[in-house]
């Protein structure tokens, strides 16, 4: 299942929907696009524990069964709304090592889950999975382990009241420089505490786009920064996206994008007037790295894509820059 929240272009949506793979969704846009491309609604699960009750009943109309929950309130919601749905009861994990904590907003502790099951059963709903997520951008695969271990203890809690849980949803967050140790913890965890006849599902989203995309920027400004002291000169180039575009990555997601020359016009400056353009000429001249900040186009103080950057070339307005590995939540 990939999550349409981390890239939700149409060209991605249509090629995973061409392979066969299913969609997280987490609202009513998502699913509505989703199902636009002819997607079976039993491809969609609505991985939102706390949804909003008019799109429960859109998901009802469309017929996507498969959702989660994590609180009493959301089950007498779906009780009044779709009470034929296929539910998930999504359990609280240990995401300090990841980029964004996903269980400061979400999931149900092993102290409640007992009672969660309880009130399912007691309401007549069907309860089908178990659902962690050990946040976006994870880390620490000691994380799955102990995961899948309190997935087991929710399993024989369901098991005790008359439930037979057939899947578990082993979330997202994983990306692609710890995929392959992430996966051989999940492999060894889920062998260890469940048999083979468990449907295990995830929902990655990162990992499938993050490096799929590459942002292309224009420079629409500079503004030359003197140290008069040191006799250094750097620059503050003004680029025409920002974080309040295809790089809120940096404010939401806690992502580095780093610049690469895409076109430069000049490699020198033609001609200068003052001691400023002189430094910056010399410096072109004899490719001593010169340092750049690199700001969006908004008024914004904290539109800022990179601090401090050096590079050999002199760059001025016109010039392109592009960040590659763009793809995941810009």
């Amino acid at each position: 299942f990939y999550a349409v929240k981390c890239n939700p272009d149409p060209f991605v949506l249509r090629l995973l929907a061409a392979m066969g793979t299913g969609f997280d969704c987490a609202s009513k846009a998502e699913i509505d696009m989703v199902l636009r491309l002819g997607v079976d609604p039993s491809r969609i699960i609505y991985a939102q524990p706390c949804k909003t009750k008019s799109y429960v009943r859109y998901a009802s109309k469309q017929g996507v069964r498969q959702m989660t929950f994590d609180n009493s309130d959301e089950l007498y919601k779906i009780k009044e709304l779709f009470p034929d749905a296929e539910l998930y009861l999504r359990i609280l994990t240990d995401d300090s090592a990841s980029l964004c904590r996903l269980s400061l907003k979400f999931g149900a502790s092993l102290d409640d889950t007992g009672d969660l099951l309880a009130l399912a059963r007691k309401l007549d709903l069907n309860v089908v999975g178990v659902a962690f997520h050990v946040g976006s951008g994870a880390s620490d695969p000691a994380a799955f382990l102990k995961a899948v271990r309190d997935t087991r203890f929710v399993f024989d809690q369901a098991n005790a009241l008359g439930y037979d849980l057939k899947t578990l949803d082993v979330g997202g967050g994983f990306v692609s420089e710890t995929f392959d140790d992430m996966a051989a913890v999940l492999s060894v965890a889920l062998d260890e505490y469940f048999p083979p006849s468990v449907r295990v599902i995830g929902e990655p989203g990162r990992y499938y786009v993050s490096s799929a995309f590459t942002i292309a920027c224009n420079v629409i400004a500079r503004r030359s920064v003197e140290d008069k002291a040191l006799g250094v000169n750097s620059y503050m180039l003004y680029l025409n996206d920002g974080v309040y575009g295809n790089f809120s990555s940096i404010m939401f997601d806690h992502q580095h994008p780093i610049p690469r020359v895409l076109k430069a016009q000049n490699d020198t400056l033609a001609t200068y007037n003052n001691h400023s353009d002189a430094v910056a000429a010399y410096d072109a001249a004899t490719k001593l790295p010169l340092e750049y900040s690199i700001w969006g186009p908004t008024c914004d103080g904290i539109d800022c894509i990179s601090e401090s950057w050096t590079c050999a070339q002199t760059l001025d307005v016109g010039d392109w820059l592009y960040f590659p590995n763009m793809g995941a939540y810009t």
